[in-house]
């Protein structure tokens, strides 16, 4: 089989998947650097020309914007009709996407991808709303500008200072078939805003002076052609990959060097990053790491370490790909999948006579490259620069005296067996069992050890099996190629089982790392939070690399500081200084770089999709376990995985920490309009009441006084109480309530509440049932009494005056309990959880007045203490509440005297 010939079960499914790709329905986006560039037009042109052609397309929605020559175009067009949503006391139109999957028509066009819908409608999005239309097998074309895109939110916040809050996702532009560019030149944009065609003349002269300025919008049009221009790339090596075709198309130029542990290396690079700027093409230095890779020096591996850190500090990618024995072919098939235009490789250093045995990596190139070029670039030094020196190779390693003796048995115990068969079998049969004997050694010994073998067999054979016997003689020299052929039978079967035993190491290392790379993950994703996911990073690194490890994060001022803002065992400030050159550069330094090599550790910036994050810090403790090419590679894996899960873990907790503010913002805000609410009424009876006795002239007899007076009480009452649930609810909300807990009885705390109540309660009936010798309860009085002026006051405003109030108490070995009941109409079915969130009230008719705190006030309360609290309605009719405190196991037989 031809070695470029594609494997024919691949290639099936590719064709396979572009099957199922054409069979799907079509997403066409029409893409713009910026709003007014047409994309709405050229959407509805095109779509008039499909009708035209007899597809059946249907409007969803299109956006005019008041322009007249883009609502012409959009007339006669059957359109989806729109559901009407509340919105904020308002009625807003949204597209309806049940009515367009009923509908179901062959294209639908759906104006403004990146549009949030109206709350209330089946999705967040419209590219949501696509994504089903998709899935239900309707074509739809649509448009979108570049800034909503979300991996370039950032960039556009760069570029024009604006944060676009309406994003899609990238997977939306992969999923689209065809993306057409809609483009006019800036100038031309900016004079259809002058002219009122795309907002009108306010917002213009404002769009003008901040988003539509020249510079942006030429950045943004750069950023819109370099999109469009990936997707055209993806569907060119898409095509490729499905047709079969196993060569590059020089579409755009993109260059490929070869690099080795060889001095040389470095001018390949360089020369390389010349080349790539001259044609403004993107390039990749790659190093195929096969066996021989566990054979070089450990110069060699520092030295080709250094030259994939230059590749980077360059601005090329760096590419370490696992290869086999045809190094060749491995680089023309990297560079076939990455439509590599050119490859790039040093001078041959071997003599011709070693090519003619082993053969030239140069030769298979050039052989095997078909249409893409190869250059050869010189090894030579410039005039004026050093020379290398020369790379040494490790010294072969030698058979031990204990394998020479494993290989004098061997070949002692095939003679014995010889010497049994010799009469019945020929020659042949008698250097077959040879050779089965240096096959047994070199499985177990290796290349060397076969070799020993080998000589040992040919002088055992001579000796004992061919005339002369006992003699090194030979009479026949027909047995000369005899010998000659178990020579080098026995030194193939040696290097054979040198390099399966070689890619078997290297193999086992491969699953080393990705196993090491797979637990850090599970460590990462099983830690909550950004200090948990810090401690288990620290953790995995540490036992692979064998190292101490510190990751330091920036403090307000960007100064790096370790956990609680000290600096970290094992790290001086030298090293410090060291990791806060690596943050403020964002670039590796210390130990193995070029940057600071002198430290005595090694700092890898943390860096996120979003920027910087901080920095990892690894001191070895002993030899660096890093400093060979695939550890470092790992290493720096280890780094960037941290570095997205850090970068998740914190963007969590930021959005936590803002939607809790939010919570608390808006629960401010109902706090406010619920106790403006409630003070109306107290606030205007005092008024009123007050008005009268000071307006009076002796009109009101001592009756109507007392009530005015009693009025005046009763409502500073409530604004007491108000004004004291607001208290306990800042305490609670901002965690600030201390407990200042003594023993009390819990009769004395029933009836210091109950005198609280005694002005609001009136002459109410209260029945009150506690045992004998009720066990203490360890409380703050004054937070409790709290607690039970709240359920009771509750009990009151939800019952009948005439009927009691009910309040029993028991106590277990655990727990002292309490429940107040009332015989109102109860609690309404599903609202026993959630009446003691804040701001809850009852329905009209069994509401509770107030602000809607008083219960989760109770419930704060008494979780603080360590209880809990829980409401219900009694069989016989009424709500009950019941709670319930705790009782510490050696006061629990405490009891009141």
């Amino acid at each position: 089989m031809e070695p470029n010939r594609p494997d024919p079960d691949e290639l099936l499914k590719k064709i396979a998947d572009e099957d199922a790709r054409q069979q799907r329905a079509k997403l066409k986006i029409f893409f713009g650097m910026a709003p007014g560039v047409g994309k709405t037009y050229t959407m509805l042109k095109v779509a008039r020309e499909l009708r035209a052609e007899g597809i059946e397309v249907v409007v969803g929605v299109v956006e005019t914007h008041g322009r007249a020559e883009t609502a012409a175009l959009a007339e006669d067009f059957e359109v989806i009709p729109k559901k009407t949503l509340p919105y904020r006391g308002v009625f807003l139109e949204e597209f309806d996407l049940e009515a367009a999957l009923k509908r179901k028509p062959q294209l639908l066009l759906m104006d403004e991808l990146a549009h949030a819908n109206v709350q209330g409608s089946l999705h967040q999005k419209r590219w949501q709303d696509v994504w089903d239309l998709l899935d239900a097998g309707i074509d739809v074309y649509t448009t979108v500008n570049v800034q909503h895109i979300e991996s370039l939110r950032d960039v556009v916040a760069q570029i024009t200072g604006v944060i676009v809050r309406e994003n899609i996702p990238d997977t939306i532009l992969k999923r689209a078939d065809e993306i057409e560019i809609v483009d006019i030149p800036p100038d031309e944009l900016i004079q259809r805003l002058k002219e009122g065609k795309v907002y009108v003349p306010e917002q213009a002269r404002h769009a003008i002076d901040r988003f539509f300025r020249k510079g942006n919008l030429l950045a943004l049009r750069e950023l819109a052609l370099r999109r469009v221009a990936e997707h055209v790339d993806a569907d060119m090596r898409r095509y490729m990959s499905t047709q079969g075709i196993g060569k590059t198309w020089a579409a755009g130029e993109r260059l490929l060097v070869c690099i080795s542990p060889r001095p040389e290396s470095s001018r390949l690079i360089r020369a390389t990053k010349r080349m790539a700027e001259s044609l403004n093409a993107p390039w990749i230095a790659v190093y195929v790491e096969n066996a021989r890779a566990l054979r070089h020096s450990p110069e060699d591996r520092a030295r080709l370490e250094e030259h994939l850190r230059l590749a980077e500090r360059l601005g090329g990618e760096t590419v370490v790909t696992q290869g086999g024995v045809h190094i060749a072919q491995d680089l023309i098939n990297l560079a076939v999948s990455r439509n590599v235009s050119k490859i790039l490789i040093g001078k041959p250093r071997k003599p011709r006579w070693v090519e003619f045995f082993i053969g030239s990596l140069l030769g298979e190139l050039v052989r095997r490259s078909g249409d893409i070029d190869v250059h050869v670039i010189t090894g030579e030094n410039e005039p004026g620069e050093k020379k290398t020196a020369p790379v040494r190779r490790p010294k072969p390693r030698l058979a031990t005296v204990g394998h020479v003796m494993w290989a004098a048995l061997a070949v002692f115990l095939a003679s014995a067996v010889n010497l049994l068969i010799a009469r019945k079998f020929e020659l042949s049969e008698i250097v077959m069992v040879y050779l089965l004997a240096i096959m047994s050694v070199g499985l177990r010994f290796g290349r060397f050890t076969s070799l020993v073998a080998s000589v040992l067999s040919v002088i055992a054979l001579d000796m004992v099996f061919i005339p002369p016997p006992f003699s090194l003689a030979v009479d026949d020299f027909k047995h000369i190629g005899t010998f000659a052929v178990m020579l080098v039978v026995g030194y193939i079967i040696g290097n054979l089982v040198e390099r399966v035993h070689a890619q078997t190491r290297l193999a086992r290392a491969r699953e080393q790392r990705i196993l090491a790379l797979f637990k850090l993950a599970g460590e990462l994703t099983r830690s909550a939070g950004s200090t948990s996911m810090v401690e288990s990073a620290i953790h995995s690194v540490a036992n692979q690399f064998q190292s101490q490890v510190a990751i330091l994060l920036p403090d307000t001022k960007g100064r790096l500081r370790g956990k609680n803002g000290e600096v970290p065992v094992g790290f001086s400030q030298d090293e410090m200084s060291v990791a806060q050159w690596a943050f403020d550069h964002e670039e590796a330094a210390g130990m193995g770089t070029d940057i600071l090599p002198g430290a005595q550790g090694l700092y890898l910036p943390l860096i996120g999709a979003k920027g910087i994050l901080g920095v990892m810090g690894i001191r070895p403790e002993g030899l660096p376990h890093w400093m060979e090419p695939d550890q470092r590679h790992l290493l720096e894996a280890f780094a960037n995985q941290t570095a997205l899960a850090l970068e998740r873990a914190i963007l969590a907790e930021k959005d936590a920490e803002i939607e809790r503010r939010a919570d608390r913002e808006q629960m401010k805000s109902a706090v406010l309009t619920a106790v403006s609410q409630d003070l109306q009424v107290p606030v205007g009876s005092i008024s009123e009441a007050t008005a009268r006795l000071l307006g009076e002239k002796g009109e009101l007899a001592g009756e109507a006084r007392r009530k005015q007076l009693e009025t005046i009480r009763e409502d500073a009452y409530q604004l007491q109480h108000l004004i004291s649930n607001l208290m306990d609810i800042t305490h609670l909300e901002s965690g600030a309530l201390e407990l200042k807990k003594a023993w009390v009885p819990a009769e004395e705390l029933l009836g210091t509440a109950m005198e609280r109540l005694k002005p609001f309660l009136g002459d109410r009936p209260v029945k009150v049932e506690f045992p004998a010798n009720l066990p203490l309860v360890s409380v703050d009085p004054g937070f409790m009494e709290q607690v039970l002026v709240n359920l009771i006051e509750n009990a009151h405003k939800f019952s009948p005056r005439d009927e009691p109030i009910e309040i029993k108490g028991w106590a277990t070995d655990r727990a002292v309990t309490l429940a107040i009941a009332d015989h109102g109409p109860g609690i309404p079915e599903g609202e026993e959880v959630r009446i003691f969130e804040k701001l809850v009230k009852m329905p009209r008719g069994r509401a509770r007045s107030g602000a809607g705190l008083g219960l989760a006030i109770c419930k704060g309360i008494v979780e603080a203490h360590g209880g809990w609290i829980q409401a219900g309605n009694r069989p016989s009719g009424g709500a009950q509440i019941l709670l319930s405190l705790p009782l510490e196991a050696e006061t629990a037989n405490l009891k009141v005297q």
